[in-house]
């Protein structure tokens, strides 16, 4: 069973509501173990009684944040604007989050099973087909990354760059 299908204890609970604060506040760089132990006040090998290492804690923010955004995309019903505005909003609201669970491969084998599937099953029904679904996938994450990262000029209209794009692609 993975990790995250699995009921968490009150005390893991607490380790990953720390967590998801320094990865919230200060960013991806900020999950250490070092540092969730120091936000908890314990010393770092006492997080090792309840999670096996990082590597579990992220996948546990990783799942969180793939419910989170199978939530936000699902009401788009197939329709590829609402999803790709749904998209862009559920990164620009969690971008770390966001970072965390795009920004390097997943570690399926920690997942629930099926979330992965659900989490993606929005945008398969948008595209119709997997090959398709993949390739607007590459286009919207490559414009949330770009936007997230500050890459664009300040001066650039990215709402008209994505509902151009979106319409380029809707045809």
């Amino acid at each position: 069973m993975a990790l995250a299908e699995r009921p968490f204890s009150p005390r893991q609970r607490e380790i990953l509501a720390a967590a998801r604060t320094l990865l919230t506040t200060e960013g991806v760089e900020a999950l250490t173990v070092g540092r969730i132990a120091k936000a908890l006040e314990i010393k770092p090998p006492s997080l090792y009684k309840h999670f096996a290492g990082k590597r579990e804690i992220e996948a546990a923010l990783i799942a969180e944040g793939l419910e989170k955004q199978a939530e936000a995309l699902e009401p788009a019903q197939g329709d590829l604007a609402t999803l790709a505005t749904a998209y862009r909003a559920f990164a620009r609201a969690n971008p770390q989050l966001y970072r965390l669970m795009t920004e390097r491969a997943l570690p399926h084998d920690l997942l629930p099973r099926g979330l992965e599937a659900r989490a993606a099953a929005p945008l398969l029904k948008a595209a119709g087909d997997a090959d398709l679904s993949r390739a607007l996938w590459g286009f919207v994450h490559g414009m949330v990354t770009l936007e997230l990262a500050g890459r664009f000029p300040p001066w650039a209209k990215l709402d008209r760059a994505w509902a151009k794009a979106v319409l380029a692609l809707t045809r």
